[in-house]
């Protein structure tokens, strides 16, 4: 197993920016490498095309003349903002060939049309009812290609009152009940730093399109997946709507900063330590060992002499006091104060105890199990000068590599290769093409 992933990151590392994809994909044997995806999204669909290409698809990102707008969202490598240094640009379209077309134009509508008679899917993410009015509606896609699968992302649906709506990562947030559960319970509601809307909706968009490629297989017809945003954000929040109704004054659905709700107290679960923070609660009932070995580790140190004779196994959230728990509570946090994260977590295997570190974005750059398995991936980028680390895939296969084998393209960078090599336009066709703004 370990020798085919090793096979995979040298496929990566001697894969020269002039070979076709395809090519590549099929060599490692990945199983979406005899299918074209055309990638017409924007942010807000983007990571759909990239978990696709990472299984080996030929994925085209297909940009307006001068680059997609997604190209100017920071943060920059570097921190200098330029539509080529863009880092979620960089991770978002990883393993993925890029050109430019205008579609508004005739002459572009008919290369795009040419291109889906090649192509097995179409992702995009413009308004509801956009393509219908350039005369590229699924209906007309249908009739070029009928087995294409269209995936279409948008912030609502491609109907209902709500469809023409605009929307952002924050509103999706706010609207799916997500932001209702985080932060502190006496400020104002919160948002994640790093915009999860767009990529819960890209990972089901995905997962909806290989359950249509099924059914393509089964049946030879495409169809039209119509995925809403704030859909697929509702469903990452489900768990906290169902945790509202149980209990008294719900187990969910209110914002408790490091608490977590049982019943009528309000327990720590994430403490400070010396230099951050770690995840922890007091375990009771038939898991309350859990909290003894961490009382039985803080008496080795001599702290904690006050918990020695409390029997987690029969401490009840229901009937103690929220002023019981606090003391209880303020053992606990003198004793995680004096150590580190790392010595926390080393001891906490060592004593069997449920601890883990709150991982800052370093932590994760150095994470041993992360590093151990692959999962950040190196790029090299000459034309900014760079080399970093990009998460690779979470899935790991026996049978093939699925990872990063391309860095995110710049703009136009294929277009030669597929303009002039796969349509057989001329060199002469693609000045013209550009000088009319068209590519």
């Amino acid at each position: 197993m370990n020798q085919i992933f090793a096979e995979g990151k040298a496929i990566i590392k001697k894969t020269a920016l002039d070979s076709t994809h395809q090519d590549i994909s099929q060599e490692a044997g990945l199983p979406l490498a005899r299918y074209r995806i055309l990638d017409l999204t924007g942010n807000e669909g983007a990571y759909c095309g990239r978990l696709m290409a990472d299984f080996g698809a030929d994925v085209i990102k297909i940009e307006r003349p001068g680059g997609d707008f997604s190209r100017n969202i920071g943060p920059f490598y570097k921190d200098l903002p330029h539509p080529e240094r863009s880092i979620p640009w960089y991770f978002l379209n990883a393993n993925k060939r890029g050109v430019t077309l205008n579609i508004e134009t005739a002459d572009g509508r008919q290369i795009l049309e040419t291109l889906l008679k090649r192509a097995h899917f179409l992702i995009e993410s413009s308004p509801a009812g956009y393509l219908e009015t350039v005369g590229l509606g699924y209906s007309t896609l249908q009739a070029i290609n009928p087995g294409l699968i269209m995936v279409s992302i948008t912030p609502f649906g491609q109907n209902g009152p709500w469809q023409d709506w605009k929307s952002c990562d924050l509103t999706h947030m706010a609207l799916s009940g997500f932001a209702n559960i985080l932060g502190e319970p006496d400020r104002a509601p919160m948002r994640l730093s790093v915009d999860q809307a767009c990529l819960q909706a890209g990972a089901q968009a995905a997962a909806g399109a290989m359950i249509a490629h099924y059914y393509r297989q089964k049946t030879g017809k495409g169809q039209h997946i119509d995925l809403s945003i704030q859909e697929a954000v509702n469903n990452v929040t489900t768990g906290s709507a169902y945790r509202s109704e149980i209990g008294e004054g719900g187990m969910g659905g209110q914002r408790s900063g490091r608490r977590f709700n049982r019943g009528h107290v309000k327990a720590l679960d994430i403490w400070e330590c010396r230099d951050g923070y770690v995840a922890w609660r007091i375990w009771t009932g038939q898991l309350g060992s859990k909290t003894k070995a961490v009382v039985d580790w803080m008496n080795s140190e001599g702290l904690g002499l006050e918990l020695k004779e409390v029997d987690w196994a029969i401490i009840d959230y229901g009937t103690i006091t929220q002023e019981q728990l606090d003391t209880w509570e303020s053992h606990f946090a003198k004793f995680f104060l004096r150590h580190t994260k790392e010595q926390l977590y080393e001891k906490a295997i060592e004593w069997g105890a449920s601890l883990f570190p709150v991982n800052t974005p370093k932590d994760l750059a150095g994470n041993k199990q992360l590093g151990e398995r692959g999962f950040w991936a190196k790029i090299e980028h000459p034309e900014v000068e760079g080399t970093f680390n990009c998460p690779s895939a979470a899935v790991k296969s026996s049978a093939y590599y699925c990872g990063i084998r391309y860095r995110s393209p710049m703009v136009g960078e294929h277009n030669s290769e597929i303009y002039i090599g796969e349509l057989g336009f001329s060199k002469e066709d693609i000045t013209i093409l550009k000088q009319a703004g068209i590519i």
